[in-house]
């Protein structure tokens, strides 16, 4: 047994699992985030030994680490409970841009954990363990489901210059709440920009997100667009992340991401027009230039 122990010990962290039960991303910096998370460890082995705490590294499957973890000990009976609560350096950006790419544009991401830790089981010799877990977890999946719930066009703007107010509704289908600051998005129509929307605050939670939007529109020349190419007053419209700023700093890692992630809505624009011009609006000559 004390010859083999060592062999025994390692097949048992390697046929153990680890489940990411919730996870919540706060407090972003340009560098860095507060991470608070509860993870389930699962062991069916004959032994239950414990575990020393150890620094682990995260990062995402194939990709290299973008920041190191402090994992407490934990005594590895059938089911026990492994929580975390610590501020987290980002020591790879690149990698960490990786990451919340995929957090956001994919259905299922590859989490990896990797470490090396003590063992110890009764009074068998102590000996030194690599843990390495790769984690399945649900993405944003593109944010699939965005869509603007409702809005309302403004003649006078408000005091920021919003001209259109209105709430977006943003699933989420992870374990994970993700603070990401205040969100602007720019506005196309067939590849003309309109304008740009905010977001403040953005908090992705859970489930369903209804969240007020902020937008500031070239209101002239959706009305050209309107009566030229959509008489019907169905307005495509295309929607690209902008910037993410949290305490006054940019956020790239989830600027990029947003970037690269367009969201594609069509929007009624005619009968809120038409309600402010009196009803004719649609069917008048373009505005001069």
């Amino acid at each position: 047994v004390y010859v083999g122990f060592p062999r025994i010990a390692q097949d048992g962290v390697n046929d153990s699992t680890l489940e990411i039960q919730n996870l919540t991303l706060s407090n972003p910096t340009s560098k860095s985030f507060h991470l608070e998370q509860t993870a389930l460890l699962t062991n069916n082995d004959q032994y239950h030994p414990r575990l020393d705490a150890f620094n682990a590294s995260l990062a995402v499957e194939g990709g290299a680490p973008y920041a190191y973890i402090q994992l407490p000990a934990i005594h590895a009976t059938k089911t026990a409970t492994s929580y975390v609560n610590q501020d987290v350096q980002v020591t790879d950006l690149d990698a960490f841009v990786d990451y919340v790419n995929q957090l956001l544009t994919q259905e299922t991401v590859n989490a990896v954990v990797k470490g090396r830790t003590d063992l110890h089981e009764m009074s068998l010799p102590t000996t030194s363990v690599r843990y390495e877990k790769t984690v399945p977890m649900n993405g944003l999946n593109g944010l699939s489901g965005f869509k603007i719930l409702d809005f309302d066009i403004k003649l006078l703007p408000e005091p920021d210059g919003a001209n259109m107010l209105g709430t977006v509704l943003i699933p989420n289908p992870t374990v994970m709440t993700i603070a990401m600051g205040n969100v602007t998005f720019s506005n196309f129509v067939a590849g003309d920009f309109i304008g740009t929307t905010a977001l403040q605050d953005l908090v992705l939670r859970p489930g369903d997100n209804t969240i007020p939007m902020r937008s500031t529109i070239d209101q002239t020349l959706v009305i050209k667009k309107v009566v030229a190419d959509y008489k019907d007053g169905m307005l495509p419209v295309d929607i690209r992340g902008n910037s993410s700023v949290y305490g006054g700093e940019h956020l790239e890692y989830f600027e990029k991401a947003l970037a690269a992630n367009e969201q594609h809505v069509v929007l009624d624009v005619g009968e809120k027009l038409n309600a402010l011009g009196g009803g004719g609006l649609l069917s008048s000559s373009p505005p001069p230039s």
